[in-house]
């Protein structure tokens, strides 16, 4: 299914989801520690999860398994969308703080859909 790729890590869409993943953390490093089991965990789980199921589906035998994984993923970026909006909304964060990893979330959703596509 994927023979000129080693393996998932060559995946620009895994590799994308790992910056946001990262972005998610470090931004969460500042929120205040009375949130560690509250928001600090709920976006750092949903945003680890995205390239999480693009690897495991990458790693499946079937497309129809990838697309599976792959709508976990997009159901992954909804999810933390909703959890940054939220911190901005509840001021654990500003705006302009969540506005680059949003943008990234777009981007993401986009590469997505595409990949879903061609897998049908």
């Amino acid at each position: 299914m994927h023979e000129y790729l080693k393996d998932f890590k060559d995946l620009i869409i895994w590799q994308k989801g790992m910056i946001i993943a990262e972005k998610c953390f470090f931004l969460t490093q500042k929120f205040p520690k009375e949130e560690l089991y509250g928001m600090i965990q709920q976006i750092r789980r949903a945003s680890s999860s995205i390239p999480a199921n693009i690897s495991e589906g990458y790693g499946r035998r079937s497309p129809g398994d990838y697309k599976r994984f792959l709508n976990i993923a997009q159901g992954s970026v909804n999810e933390l969308q909703t959890f940054l909006i939220l911190a901005t909304r509840v001021h654990l964060c500003t705006e302009k703080e969540v506005e680059l990893i949003l943008e990234n979330l777009k981007e993401e959703t986009r590469m997505i859909s595409s990949l879903i596509n061609k897998l049908s």
